[in-house]
């Protein structure tokens, strides 16, 4: 009987965008992190690795390539290079790694607060690669779930809020009980096959032109 060879756990396909500021051949620089994650992730399964292309901005990069992470490796602390960043927090959301070669606390919180996921000093040794990635992904889903909860919560608070203005002028204007009105909000919003709370909006919208000012 043959023993079956031992296999590397296999992870799902994984497009990685790598932006590195520095190269092998700087005499000052101990490694480059995009080509350790790159044998790591390849080693692991089927991983697309893309690097960003000299003189691209990074956002153009990742808004034609689409990728599922973006590794940042900066050979010092740059401030510049976080405009990139916040642009694509705010257009194309996706989790952030990145290396610096030189210890920045004020930097670290710079980068933090413009999208970046996992902030990583490389010092005397590059750190384990791959649970960083992890950690990296598993933080950012979890900011994801926690600002959607918020948006919701506060879509769910206007909403809230513009039915109460809207049975509150029905109750003032055609001198219905509260739930009178509620049940007036409901039938129209089902009548019209659309939400209560925009039914709701609509109502106090044309109050408020007509000067009703509720």
């Amino acid at each position: 009987m043959v023993a079956r060879q031992p296999t590397c756990p296999r992870v799902p396909p994984v497009k990685v965008l790598i932006a590195d500021t520095v190269h092998l051949s700087d005499p000052g620089h101990l490694g480059d992190p995009g080509r350790i994650v790159e044998a790591d992730l390849m080693a692991a399964g089927a991983t697309q690795i893309v690097r960003l292309g000299a003189g691209e901005l990074l956002a153009d990069a990742v808004l034609r390539e689409a990728p599922d992470l973006v590794i940042v490796d900066m050979a010092r602390p740059d401030r510049d290079g976080l405009e990139d960043i916040r642009a694509i927090a705010r257009h194309a959301p996706r989790p952030i790694v990145m290396f610096v070669d030189q210890d920045d606390p004020a930097f670290m919180e710079a980068a933090i607060e413009a999208g970046v996921s996992s902030y990583n000093v490389v010092g005397a040794s590059l750190p384990a690669i791959k649970p960083v990635v992890q950690a990296a992904v598993a933080m950012f889903r979890r900011f994801r779930q926690v600002e959607t909860s918020l948006h919701k919560a506060e879509t769910s608070l206007r909403e809230r809020e513009a039915i109460d203005r809207a049975k509150a002028l029905l109750m003032r204007q055609r001198g219905m009980t509260e739930p009178d009105a509620y049940r007036w909000l409901r039938r129209q919003a089902m009548e019209q096959s659309r939400k209560l709370a925009a039914v709701a909006a609509e109502l106090v919208a044309a109050d408020k032109s007509k000067g009703g000012g509720s």
